[in-house]
């Protein structure tokens, strides 16, 4: 190979001088701000995040749970936080793309992971707003209970399944608990909060905007993804009962897309959970044990049903559990 001329030796010198500061600033550029969090306005002032159909794992980011915010003419309330710190920190980013109002509440609809791990994204007030409090964390009168009794739990779950080290002062609980009702204004909004009877879980909390009429269930519905019980059978049935009377324009699911059509949105919940009780009271009655009633109890149900293999064994025992005793 012949060697290069001593003019084009300097050439390649200048280019490589030239290139060194843009090497070096392109090394030195800070990352990139984490996106916001994709939500929807499904009413005015009403924004909606719809988490995946699955199961709280890595591969969706623990991004499962229909997450959602609220905004009056004074501040902003939170719906659920996400299953993830980092999911609470692109929530509160959305909530800041959507408006420079303040978060004044965060509410928690129940006590499930993928609900409420993001809670620590909103506990200190933002630093571009001076003056500006915490919000308040709120929730039923159990919630604070139940997160005491499982927190070690989520966080060793937390470590294994993402590889999150998470300190138990980082899984907030509320500040403002709501036994019975509680009204918030959000300035000229008002939103009704209901505490419930033990159902999906002891600790089920609905939020419904009056101005709307948009009602957030919480887990307790389930739309496309499979219900999970984890409190009560028969009084999740009975929950719903009184759910039905409610004036709703717009329901939005724990898990599942939001929809209009209320309270019909709710039927194949309850055809479910009726088939469960039902087959499972029909089997107590034979006498079959439960390792056999996981078999055979619901199966009929299932079929519409996402992540059926993965919960409805599960709700099978928690039903035979309540059921095996009642009078």
């Amino acid at each position: 190979m012949r060697a290069l001329a001593p003019l084009a030796w300097l050439a390649v010198a200048a280019c490589l001088q030239a290139g060194a500061p843009a090497a070096r600033a392109a090394a030195a550029a800070p990352e990139p701000t984490p996106a916001p969090l994709p939500v929807t306005q499904v009413a005015p002032g009403v924004w909606v995040h719809t988490g995946a159909v699955d199961d709280w794992q890595p591969r969706n980011g623990g991004d499962v749970a229909n997450l959602g915010f609220i905004v009056g003419s004074r501040c902003v309330a939170v719906i659920d936080s996400g299953g993830t710190p980092a999911l609470g920190q692109a929530l509160r980013r959305a909530v800041a793309q959507a408006t420079p109002l303040p978060v004044c509440y965060v509410i928690n609809t129940h006590v499930h992971p993928d609900h409420l791990l993001g809670n620590v994204a909103f506990r200190s007030p933002p630093s571009s707003t001076p003056g500006a409090e915490a919000p308040r964390f709120v929730g039923h009168a159990r919630l604070a209970a139940s997160i005491a009794a499982r927190e070690p739990y989520y966080r060793q779950a937390l470590q294994r399944e993402f590889g999150l080290t998470m300190p138990a002062t980082d899984i907030v609980p509320p500040t403002l608990p709501v036994e019975g009702s509680l009204t918030l204004d959000l300035g000229e909004r008002e939103l009704r909060l209901q505490a419930w009877p033990t159902a999906h879980t002891d600790n089920d909390l609905t939020v419904y905007d009056v101005r709307s009429r948009t009602l957030f269930l919480g887990d307790l519905l389930f739309v496309q993804h499979l219900p999970v019980v984890d409190g009560s059978l028969n009084g999740w049935l009975k929950v719903m009962d009184t759910l039905a009377t409610l004036d709703v324009a717009l329901a939005v699911p724990g898990h599942g897309a939001a929809g209009t059509d209320w309270p019909a949105l709710m039927a194949p919940q309850r055809r479910y959970l009726e088939a469960l009780r039902t087959d499972t009271r029909a089997a107590i009655r034979a006498g079959q044990p439960l390792s056999k009633a996981m078999t055979t109890v619901g199966l009929e149900a299932v079929g519409p049903w996402q992540l059926a293999e993965t919960f409805h064994r599960r709700n099978v025992t928690a039903a035979y559990a309540e059921l095996e005793w009642e009078e």
